[in-house]
């Protein structure tokens, strides 16, 4: 629970006022997770050697603030901002207390593919975004909460909301991160017994930067799972992590084919579905899903 004070002595975190920014949104949303309750005053400026005993933090020139020139870096020379370091304070015995098993992996794949990126943007290094519509980052998003011209919205109200916001989206972060990690190790022992071309899961979990970072799956052309859809999904693998080429495309015959006409063209009865781009492929079974891989491998010649 966040409740906001009006007096310096009654909070136990300490952050800027004026205009919001997602470093110290997400910083206050991490705090919250992290001390279950938390009192927050927002000032303009604090000496953080009168409070040794409060959170403060992107204010002050403290430990917790990154407007200082030897302000702490990645080892890529990204600065850390105000959420990067309170993460790299707290964030391993915050997720030993909520039981996190793999805490050093799912810890740093937080800051890698979380925190860094708001980091990253707080401290003026924008991401390069070539599309023809207009695309917000997260930092975007969190920064819509300011009180919007002639709006009359209040300042506090505003900041609450996009701490809520904050604190929802990072907890989907932190199941989505631990799912990940916990699913690595699942397919790593799976690596050790694939075979044909084929890795077959017993149900579907985030397979992909495993198999396209482990030398041992490179020859792995195909992955079959149950769909949510019923039946079984049958994806491609795309050549790399930057390259998202399929090493091995479904036959270009298939293309768009579904039910009847795909089984037709596949001689596999249970076939469903082929997409057009020929990266998906769906069928009833098991078998008829190995079947349509061995199908799709002899047409290749592979």
């Amino acid at each position: 629970m966040i409740k906001l004070v009006t007096r310096i002595e009654d909070a136990n975190c300490i952050t800027h006022s004026g205009t919001m920014h997602a470093d110290e949104v997400f910083a206050t949303a991490f705090l919250e997770l992290y001390l279950k309750n938390i009192q927050l005053i927002r000032v303009t400026e604090v000496d953080p050697n009168q409070y040794k005993d409060k959170y403060i933090y992107d204010i002050g020139r403290g430990k917790f603030d990154h407007h200082q020139p030897e302000a702490r870096r990645r080892e890529n020379e990204i600065k850390y901002s105000s959420f990067g370091l309170l993460w790299l304070e707290y964030g391993k015995d915050f997720l030993t207390k909520e039981k996190i098993k793999m805490v050093d992996e799912v810890f740093e794949r937080i800051d890698k593919e979380f925190i860094e990126a708001i980091d990253a943007i707080d401290n003026g290094v924008f991401p390069k975004i070539e599309a023809p519509y207009k695309v917000k980052t997260l930092s975007d998003v969190i920064s819509l909460f300011n009180p919007s011209y002639q709006s009359f919205q209040d300042e506090k109200e505003q900041f609450l909301k996009a701490v809520a916001l904050a604190k929802a989206i990072f907890q989907e972060e932190i199941k989505s991160a631990n799912g990940k990690e916990v699913a690595r190790s699942c397919i790593l022992e799976q690596l050790k017994n694939y075979s044909h071309h084929t890795l077959i899961l017993k149900e579907y979990m985030p397979y992909e930067e495993t198999i396209l970072t482990e030398d041992t799956a490179k020859d792995i052309y195909f992955v079959i799972y149950p769909s949510n859809r019923g039946g079984y999904a049958i994806k491609t693998v795309r050549k790399s992590v930057e390259d998202s080429t399929a090493r091995v495309k479904f036959p270009l015959e298939w293309a768009g084919l579904e039910k009847e006409e795909l089984v037709e063209k596949t001689g596999v009865p249970g076939a469903l579905f082929c997409h057009v781009e020929r990266f998906i492929a769906t069928a009833k079974t098991l078998e008829d899903a190995k079947k349509i891989v061995e199908k799709t491998l002899e047409i290749e010649n592979i």
